[in-house]
């Protein structure tokens, strides 16, 4: 058993080559920094006065504070399976991630062009 939190990632099976652990540390933040990305630009959204409708502005820096928000609980999580997926020598998770920031940019992306029109 080892001292590192949290012990259900780092309780079983046993330490991975570190380069691992690295990379998936890496791929952690670099979803995290596209996170902040969201979070900056829905507080630039709302900032600035853009023209047209104020409900589709607010909306959209709302749903990218939120999407936001939730891309770094889901980063959190993946890091936390892969890690512990690692541990063990099992199949590594899927990569639901990927689909909820797609769904994100394709919601964010209709509304605009709905804000533009």
């Amino acid at each position: 058993m080892t001292d590192r939190r949290p012990h259900w990632v780092y309780g079983p099976g046993e330490e991975p080559d570190p380069r691992f652990t690295l990379a998936n540390e890496r791929t952690f933040l670099a979803w995290v920094r596209t996170a902040m990305a969201m979070l900056a630009g829905g507080v630039a959204l709302h900032a600035l006065g853009l023209p047209g409708s104020t409900w589709v502005r607010t909306t959209i820096a709302v749903l990218l504070v939120l999407f936001g928000a939730l891309v770094t609980v889901l980063a959190l999580v993946r890091w936390a399976r892969v890690e512990r997926a690692m541990r063990t020598r099992s199949a590594l998770p899927g990569f639901g991630l990927g689909f909820v920031l797609t769904l994100a940019m394709v919601i964010g992306a209709l509304l605009l062009a709905v804000a533009f029109v």
